[in-house]
């Protein structure tokens, strides 16, 4: 089979790029901008609001190494998906939790994953990841590419990216890479 896409919303790229980079099966992941109305969006538009697109990645992955619903968990694992327009201290509509499916399966996992997660209360309050339809991504600016793995001793990636990277090493330790360099 060959690789398939998966375009995933829940906070600043920046800490969701490394978590996905490090896991066995992912080929490559391209931080971007989906979901608004401007035409080749900057990081600038992007982070005043005015575009209606959400900082997300392109996960370009090898479904018989990974699958969708195994992406899909690590998602929601690896950041709050109960919190409308907001990760942490990252407040906006860019910071949305969104799945932007490529396909009627995918939809319905998501949809299928979000009934059985609420149903487990993982979370004091309900799911509100938002579940789109495929849409326009734009590739953000070069030096927004694997920033993590470039940027390492910045203060935002060291206190709330590296967290998100642990937490996913600590509960997926099977999946993760051997030569990921952080």
């Amino acid at each position: 089979m060959s690789e398939q896409t998966a375009i995933l919303a829940g906070g600043c790229f920046w800490c969701l790029e490394p978590v996905f980079s490090q896991l066995q099966g992912v080929k490559r992941v391209i931080s971007g901008y989906i979901g608004g109305q401007t035409l080749n969006p900057t990081y600038k538009q992007v982070c005043n609001g005015d575009t209606g697109h959400a900082e997300a990645i392109r996960i370009d992955y090898d479904p018989e190494q990974i699958a969708f619903e195994a992406l899909l968990e690590i998602f929601f694992v690896a950041h709050d998906p109960t919190t409308p327009n907001r990760q942490g201290h990252d407040i906006g509509t860019q910071y949305r939790s969104a799945v932007f499916c490529q396909n009627e399966t995918q939809r319905q996992a998501v949809q299928d994953m979000i009934v059985r997660l609420d149903q487990q209360r993982l979370w004091p309050d309900p799911i509100v990841t938002q579940i789109n339809g495929a849409d326009t991504f734009y590739p953000a600016e070069d030096y927004h590419q694997y920033y993590y793995i470039n940027n390492q001793r910045q203060p935002y990636c060291m206190a709330v990216a590296r967290p998100k990277i642990d937490k996913v090493r600590a509960h997926y330790a099977a999946r993760i890479k051997d030569d990921i360099g952080y």
